[in-house]
């Protein structure tokens, strides 16, 4: 039963880890000079513009294409802009050429663990190179027009949020060779990551829309997901999106989004219709994955709503951003009891002010709760081993006689008040806790980059121990929390009493090496737990053996 239990941990883990495998799961740029500023350009623009147009092949939404004609040429003298947004948590570009994202930078979140390393960019990082967040539109009489195809005039150069100015916008304006005009203001704030954006189209009836994002679907972990992900009617669904293929959902959303374990870029409609299309797309195997959200209204419309999310998964932002968006944070099959894991992690970091710590803590009370079970499974495992002589002789004596070996075990499990799985009960219970801390580890932006001591200054990255210019070939520096866990499971297992044969606890004295092997590309966050684990379960199994019959 013991083997049994134990093969099953480890190929529960195993399955989960290739399922994870096979389902999946910058520079900073130096400030843009400040340029020359007229009261009258939008006027002179709007007026001048030139009516050249070019016919231009659209990607358009449910794979159709079109001929659009859109003034798309300036005048010599007339460059584009880059309109620079800026608070305590982002810097954003966003270009008079189309009024689309050219950079979103995260004030709080650097690329690597070093001083002078840049900020996260998640146009870059995202590979959103497509125009993110453009919008396409259908007017009243079925036209459509792609939005980033324009060019726009902002009212404003620059604008700068902070504590004393915390919210504030820009208006960019572009007008159709038709002569009617688009208005879009975009809402900022210096609190959270949300960007609202309202369109007004007042000479231009809207009866439809797409709005696109694409993003790179690869990723830095193979065991972790990313990609695009949708909230509707109170369910978060992860899709995975295989090469030519394209899926469609007829719903209303409350957001769709790419994103991966840390950050993610969502857009929400806020515009109310009845008939409502989210489409999922991957052309080739390198083309980014592209997210379309659509929505056909039965009367036409002059203006359109939507929210922009570009920012960590951190859930007190995603719930400032509101919309359901804390339902990023998603645990998947576990998340019943990573939720309370998640916040009880939090919750001890408040007061240690150590997320290293605070995964002892959280480890040890883990082990508290399931110590009654825990010790009366060591219990059992004992007693067990303490019968088989006895239960080999009857094995031997009954060996012919199916029905009485059935009665004289069970008659000798009662004699000595033995439960024959009482072994491993313990640990199979345990198997969800595990699985729920190991998803919180892995996905938990509080981790990333967070330091614990010594060497270890990042509970997010696989630890290892640099030594001069000591190298091992395809690991690097030296895993010694990894080697430090694998030798605690291998003292564990010698320790804990066995009821197996010679055969099977040869067997069973790999696992400690393969699990030695499968951690070393783990955060040293989640080897910590391990860890930590491993000691206090060589601690309880030593109390048994020394103190209980």
């Amino acid at each position: 039963m013991e083997y049994r239990a134990l093969l099953a941990v480890f190929l529960s883990i195993i399955i989960l880890f290739a399922y994870q495998y096979f389902m999946p799961a910058p520079q900073q740029p130096g400030n843009i000079p400040a340029q020359s500023t007229n009261a009258t350009r939008a006027e002179k623009i709007t007026k001048n513009l030139q009516e050249e147009t070019v016919s231009v092949k659209k990607e358009l939404p449910l794979g159709e294409t079109e001929d659009i004609k859109a003034p798309l040429n300036l005048p010599s003298n007339i460059k584009p802009r880059d309109i620079i947004i800026e608070s305590d948590l982002y810097k954003v570009v966003i270009s008079e050429n189309g009024a689309v994202l050219k950079e979103f930078l995260l004030k709080k979140y650097k690329t690597e663990l070093k001083d002078n390393a840049p900020f996260v960019d998640l146009i870059k990082q995202f590979n959103a190179n497509k125009k993110p967040f453009a919008l396409t539109i259908n007017d009243a009489s079925g036209k459509k027009l792609d939005l980033s195809s324009l060019y726009f005039v902002s009212d404003k150069e620059s604008l700068v949020l902070d504590s004393n100015n915390p919210k504030g916008s820009i208006t960019l304006t572009a007008q159709l060779e038709s002569g009617k005009r688009i208005l879009q203001q975009i809402q900022f704030s210096n609190e959270k990551y949300l960007i609202e954006t309202k369109y007004v189209f007042n000479e231009i009836g809207v009866s439809g829309f797409t709005l696109a994002l694409f993003a790179s679907s690869k990723t830095q972990n193979s065991y972790t997901f990313a990609g695009p992900s949708y909230y509707s009617n109170g369910q978060y669904e992860e899709v995975n999106v295989k090469e030519g293929k394209s899926i469609t959902y007829n719903q209303k959303v409350d957001w769709a989004s790419f994103g991966d374990n840390y950050f993610m870029m969502a857009m929400l409609p806020l515009s109310t219709g009845p008939d409502w299309s989210v489409e999922f797309d991957k052309y080739a195997k390198e083309s980014p994955v592209g997210i379309k959200l659509g929505g056909n209204l039965n009367n036409p419309v002059n203006e359109l709503n939507f929210g922009f999310f570009t920012g960590p998964k951190d859930l007190e932002q995603l719930k400032k951003g509101g919309y359901n968006l804390d339902e990023a944070i998603n645990f998947g099959w576990f998340h019943i009891f990573a939720k309370p894991l998640f916040y009880a992690l939090r919750i001890f970091n408040d007061f240690l002010h150590n997320y290293g710590l605070s995964i002892i803590l959280l480890t040890a009370l883990i082990k508290l709760v399931f110590w009654p079970l825990s010790h009366q499974g060591s219990q059992s495992m004992k007693t067990l081993q303490k019968i088989q002589p006895k239960l080999k002789k009857i094995q031997e004596k009954y060996k012919d006689d199916k029905e009485k070996l059935n009665r004289e075990i069970m008659h000798l499990y009662k004699t000595y008040k033995v439960n024959p799985i009482g072994g491993c009960l313990p640990m199979v219970l345990q198997i969800p806790v595990f699985f729920a801390l190991y998803k919180v580890l892995l996905q938990s932006i509080e981790l990333r980059h967070a330091p614990f001591f010594l060497w270890i200054n990042d509970l997010s990255a696989p630890d290892r121990l640099m030594i001069g210019d000591f190298m091992i070939p395809f690991i690097g520096g030296i895993p010694v929390l990894t080697i430090l866990m694998g030798v605690s499971m291998w003292f564990q297992q010698k320790m804990t009493p066995t009821t197996m044969d010679p055969t099977q606890a040869k067997i069973m004295q790999f696992l400690p090496v393969v699990f030695t092997f499968m951690f070393l590309s783990f955060p040293s966050g989640l080897v910590l737990y391990w860890l930590v684990n491993n000691i206090l379960s060589i601690a309880q199994q030593y109390y048994t053996n020394k103190y209980t019959s």
